[in-house]
């Protein structure tokens, strides 16, 4: 039996007067995915569960069977275990973003413009983050270069017990109103502000800002945590698997997990990523022997993060077209029973340009007991309402792995 989960992270919208109160996944009309959907199950599950904060950390823990309000202990922590850092249980890691201000003046007054930075490359980015280590770094503490604009900050024997505002949460929203509070949080402040002075004359930002591209303006640093404890994939299901992910925090949850993270040339995070090399990677640890198949692509979030509709909505047909059917078409060509399901780990609204905690539409296809071909369900919201409601995503995950 082998099993195939593909994640177009942030795909589910709400209605767009500029689609006619349509949505990205119903204008994108993903054939191939929607062909399954007709002939396999949908639904509408809640990956995040209620008085959580609808961050992909617990969505995706969420997703891969495990339940976020027990297992998550902060989102840094996760991608640390991905970028190879070693923790101690009294280490805290931080998440790091590189960040576009605008407005000028003072750091406090300016607004956040770019969560991302412009999808700024590792290679400018990891010379901005050894400036911040030669400025901030000591004994207790140290950043490392993750990949494009997400990176981490290990403190020794740190404090958890901080408000941290993600910046894609406060897009356009004044710096200082969104800034670290709680007590002993001071020194992040500091590095934050330090960081917009330091980076201004960088020639990394020079370099970019004469090619008419966003400027790394600053480090905002959130996602507090300290080392994760999870337990096995293979002790919970019982099969051996892999992760595909561009995302440091994916691949640490998978990791964690025991999966075996798979890298991609090419993989981006970005609606330019590497689709065909995610496929190809997929059929190739299915080769391999593995039973399990965790495939993430980030685009469609990063589109919604942005603010791009046609964005969002041609990185759909990407995904359907260039991920989801070669892996599938690939599994129907063997012998083994398969089971794919479909799903977003959260929606992102255009609209608001960061997640929320609704319910996300699925799809689930099992290659030996396929359903009465009925063209009304495919892979969009409205469909979903129409099947099966799960109150948490561990729960469909007990069901698609474990009906067998």
């Amino acid at each position: 039996m082998k099993y195939l989960i593909v994640v177009p992270d942030g795909a589910a919208d709400r209605e767009i007067e500029a689609l006619s109160g349509k949505t990205p996944l119903y204008a994108a009309n993903m054939e191939y995915t929607n062909s399954l959907a007709a002939c396999g199950e949908i639904g509408l599950v809640k990956t995040v569960p209620e008085g959580m904060s609808p961050g992909s950390d617990a969505a995706n823990m969420s997703v891969m069977g495990f339940d976020p309000s027990v297992f998550l202990t902060g989102r840094a922590p996760l991608e640390a275990v991905s970028i190879g850092i070693s923790m101690t249980d009294t280490d805290v890691a931080f998440r790091t973003n590189l960040i576009t201000l605008e407005g000028g003046g003072a750091f406090e007054d300016t607004a956040i413009k770019d969560h991302s930075s412009g999808d700024i490359p590792t290679e400018e980015a990891d010379e901005l983050i050894q400036t911040a280590n030669r400025e901030f770094a000591d004994d207790k503490m140290r950043f490392y270069t993750g990949v494009s604009y997400r990176h981490c900050l290990i403190v020794k024997d740190g404090d958890t017990r901080y408000e941290m505002t993600p910046p894609h949460d406060v897009l356009g929203k004044r710096a200082g109103d969104c800034l670290p509070k709680g007590r002993g949080s001071e020194f992040i402040t500091d590095m934050m502000k330090r960081s917009y002075e330091i980076f201004k004359g960088h020639p990394v930002n020079v370099s970019r800002i004469k090619r008419g591209l966003n400027p790394a303006s600053s480090l905002w640093i959130w996602g507090q945590g300290k080392k994760p404890a999870l337990s096995s994939f293979y002790e919970k299901y019982g099969i051996k698997g892999s992760v595909i992910s561009a995302v440091d925090l994916i691949k640490g949850i998978g990791i964690c997990a025991g999966l075996d993270p798979v890298g991609v040339a090419g993989a981006t995070g970005t609606i330019d990523t590497n689709y065909e090399g995610k496929a190809g990677a997929a059929i190739d640890e299915f080769k391999k022997g593995r039973d399990f198949v965790y495939l993430h692509v980030e685009a469609p979030d990063e589109c919604s993060h942005h603010g791009d509709l046609a964005g969002k909505i041609e990185s759909l047909k990407r995904i359907d077209e260039r991920v989801v059917k070669p892996v599938v078409e690939y599994l129907k060509a063997g012998t083994d029973r398969f089971r794919v399901m479909i799903l977003p780990d959260h929606m992102t609204p255009l609209a608001l340009r960061t997640h929320t905690g609704e319910p996300v539409p699925f799809v689930i296809y099992d290659s030996s007991c396929v359903a009465e071909y009925d063209k009304s369900r495919a892979f969009t919201e409205e469909s979903g309402a129409d099947g099966k409601f799960y109150d948490s995503g561990f729960s469909l995950a007990d069901y698609f792995f474990r009906q067998i």
